[in-house]
């Protein structure tokens, strides 16, 4: 499965559409990504949720790259909401890395993307508090936004709230709960899926982790590698998640036939280079 190019209902808007895009860099003539296609539909009242998973150096993170506006597709295009990628319209991305700016609080810190685009002090302010208080940061609003005064788990909350402030519609995630704890990172999995049963949004998810991709996403792609392509789609259809989710049979089902797929391409990948 080279394209993923799946209208399921013409009255739905494409948030996002790569278009055979491919990516060449130089002294190679090999493609990182060779004319990779993906849709993502917006569903109303619902929005949608990615994930993205595949072997190292197989263009995940690329991806979203290109449709933060960060990288340009040697070829192919870039579409939101149906027309060619805008500056305007670029979707801020959370990182594995805690990327809150330091020198600035947690309050200043999710006011940047709005007083960047130019949004009157009162609006600002109204939209950072209900986003700070919907991220259950309240009373850390005037703390600076780096570790040890915050927590890890904390940081990402903050690198969350200044994304979707900025654009509620769209947020991309590569890695983001690599770096916490099992316990934190399981938290912040379900307060992901909380904002997104509140919000709305679309949101890609760049993932190692199986299990946490089954468990938030309504469809998981699988890429390979050498050269990056979608091979594989999953419809996660698990209704409503809850911790019981990850506990139930069918959760189990997909994740074993993902890791299947995983090892399959991982056979694939060590026979070519054999």
């Amino acid at each position: 499965m080279d394209n993923i190019i799946i209208k399921n209902n013409p009255d739905q808007v494409d948030v996002i559409e790569l278009r055979n895009v491919s990516q060449y860099y130089k002294n190679s003539s090999k493609p990182v990504i060779d004319n990779l296609s993906l849709l993502i539909e917006d569903e109303p009242n619902h929005g949608q949720f990615i994930s993205i998973l595949g072997p190292s150096g197989c263009g995940k993170s690329t991806l979203l790259r290109y449709i933060c506006g960060l990288q340009h597709p040697s070829s192919g295009e870039v579409l939101m909401n149906e027309k060619p990628l805008a500056p305007s319209d670029r979707a801020g991305m959370v990182f594995q890395q805690y990327n809150s700016l330091p020198w600035l609080t947690v309050y200043e810190n999710i006011e940047f993307g709005l007083k960047l685009k130019g949004e009157p002090q009162k609006n600002r302010k109204e939209k950072v508090m209900a986003m700070i208080q919907l991220m259950g940061l309240e009373g850390h609003e005037n703390k600076y936004a780096r570790y040890p005064v915050l927590s890890g788990g904390q940081l990402q909350r903050v690198a969350i709230a200044r994304s979707l402030v900025a654009n509620p519609r769209i947020l991309m995630m590569d890695e983001p709960f690599g770096a916490l704890d099992i316990s934190t990172r399981s938290a912040m999995q379900d307060l992901l899926l909380s904002l997104w049963e509140t919000l709305h949004p679309t949101i890609v998810l760049i993932t190692h982790d199986i299990a946490e991709a089954v468990y938030v996403s309504d469809y998981v792609y699988v890429m390979s590698t050498n050269p990056g392509k979608i091979v594989e789609q999953y419809k996660i259809d698990l209704g409503p998640r809850r911790k019981e989710t990850k506990r139930s049979l069918k959760f189990n089902e997909f994740v074993y036939k993902i890791e299947d797929k995983m090892e399959e391409l991982k056979l694939i990948a060590k026979n070519k280079n054999s």
